[in-house]
C-alpha cells in the first residue's frame, strides 16, 4: 500500500522515490484519469495555472501563496516537465495531490507531455540520471497519454459564461467542445491534426483567420476565430498557457482569451514573474502574480547538469519543420525556443 503522505514529503524534499512506487502511482493515475473525459468539467471556485516546467520550488511557492489542496481547487494547463531542474518531482507532486484529492486537482496535457519532446528537453535525461534507466520516464509517458485535452468551467450562475481551458489553443478542425470530446486522446501527441493543434497553437492579434505556426506544429489564430468559437460554444473566455508572458498573464481579443504563465524566472534566466488566475462562482477573474523562489532552484544544479540546454539523444541537434518536429539544425539555448 502506497503511503502518499510520505511520498508527498519526500517529493517536496527532492528525495528519490522508489521506482516501484512511481509505477504504482502511475497505474493508479491511469485508472483515475481514464474516467475523466477529453474535456473535463471543473467546478468553481478554481485557480487556473499555466506552465510549470519542472520548477518544483516555484510550484511549492504557488501552493503556499494560493493554499494547498484540498483547501483550494486547482487546474493546471500542462507542461509540468522539461526545462527545470526537478521535472520528475514536479509531476509526482501534482500526481500525488491528484490521487489524494481527485476533485481538487485537475490536469490538462501540454505539448511537453510527450515522448518525443521529453526525450529532448530534459525530462528523459533527468530520469536517466536519477535512476540509471529509463523505466520511470516510460511510466510517466504512459500516464501522459491519459491526461485530458481541455477543461470546461461553468459559473455557478449558469448562462453563456463558460470558460474553455486548453494548453495551446484552437484548431481549424474543431468547432465545438463536443468535437473535442470525440478525439481518441490515449496516444502519443501526433505531429499534426486536431489533437496536436490543441497543444501547440497560439493566438496572434495580427492574424486574420488561421496561419501556419512558426513552431512547426499547430496554427496561429486570430480574434475572429476566437470570437466564433466562444459564441458557438456559449463561452466568455479561452484560458490557455504555452507562451512565456513576462508579466505572468496577458489578455487578448477584448478579454476573450488569456495566456497564463506560472513559471517565474523561466529557465532560471528570463526574469519574468508568474501568475495564476482565480475564478469565482460568477467567473470573476482575479490574477495573482509571484516571483521565483530565489536560491532554492539554483541549489539543484548538480554536477554541472543544465536541463535548460537542449539535448538530443541521437547526437543530432534539434530543429523544427511542420509535420516533423525533429530535424537537424544548429543547437540553440532553450530560451530561443519558448516551447
Amino acid at each position: 500500500m502506497l503511503d502518499l503522505d510520505k511520498i508527498l514529503e519526500d517529493v517536496k524534499a527532492c528525495r528519490i522515490i522508489p521506482e516501484q512506487d512511481v509505477l504504482e502511482m502511475c497505474l493508479l493515475g491511469q485508472e483515475l484519469l481514464i474516467s475523466e473525459g477529453n474535456v473535463q468539467s471543473v467546478a468553481v471556485p478554481v485557480v487556473v495555472c499555466g506552465d510549470i516546467h519542472g520548477q518544483l520550488h516555484d510550484l511549492i511557492t504557488l501552493f503556499r501563496i494560493g493554499g494547498e489542496p484540498p483547501l483550494k481547487r486547482y487546474l493546471f494547463l500542462g507542461d509540468f516537465v522539461d526545462r527545470g531542474f526537478n521535472s520528475l518531482e514536479t509531476f509526482l507532486l501534482l500526481l500525488v495531490y491528484k490521487l489524494k484529492y481527485p476533485d481538487k486537482i485537475y490536469l490538462i496535457r501540454g505539448n511537453h507531455e510527450s515522448r518525443q519532446i521529453t526525450s529532448v528537453y530534459g525530462f528523459y535525461d533527468e530520469c536517466l540520471r536519477k535512476y540509471s534507466n529509463a523505466n520511470v520516464w516510460r511510466y510517466c509517458c504512459e500516464l501522459f497519454d491519459y491526461i485530458s485535452l481541455g477543461a470546461y468551467i461553468m459559473g455557478g450562475l449558469g448562462g453563456r459564461d463558460g470558460v474553455f481551458c486548453v494548453h495551446g489553443g484552437l484548431s481549424p478542425g474543431l468547432e465545438t467542445l463536443d468535437e473535442i470530446r470525440k478525439i481518441d486522446r490515449k496516444q502519443e501527441v501526433p505531429h499534426d491534426g486536431s489533437m496536436c493543434d490543441l497543444l501547440w497553437s497560439d493566438p496572434e492579434k495580427d492574424v486574420d483567420g488561421w496561419a501556419l505556426s512558426p513552431r512547426g506544429a499547430g496554427y496561429l489564430f486570430g480574434e475572429g476565430e476566437t470570437s466564433k468559437f466562444l459564441h458557438r460554444n456559449g463561452l466568455s473566455l479561452v484560458a490557455r498557457a504555452h507562451q512565456l508572458v513576462m508579466e505572468g498573464y496577458k489578455e487578448l481579443f477584448d478579454g476573450g482569451l488569456v495566456t497564463v504563465w506560472s513559471a517565474p524566472n523561466y529557465c532560471y534566466r528570463c526574469g519574468n514573474v508568474a501568475a495564476v488566475l482565480a475564478l469565482d462562482e460568477s467567473l470573476t477573474r482575479e490574477y495573482t502574480t509571484f516571483e521565483s523562489a530565489q536560491g532554492k532552484n539554483d541549489n539543484n544544479d548538480r554536477d554541472g547538469y543544465d536541463p535548460t540546454t537542449i539535448t538530443n539523444n541521437n547526437n543530432n541537434n534539434v530543429g523544427f519543420q511542420r509535420g516533423n518536429v525533429f530535424l537537424t539544425t544548429r543547437q540553440k539555448p532553450a530560451t530561443e525556443y519558448f516551447l
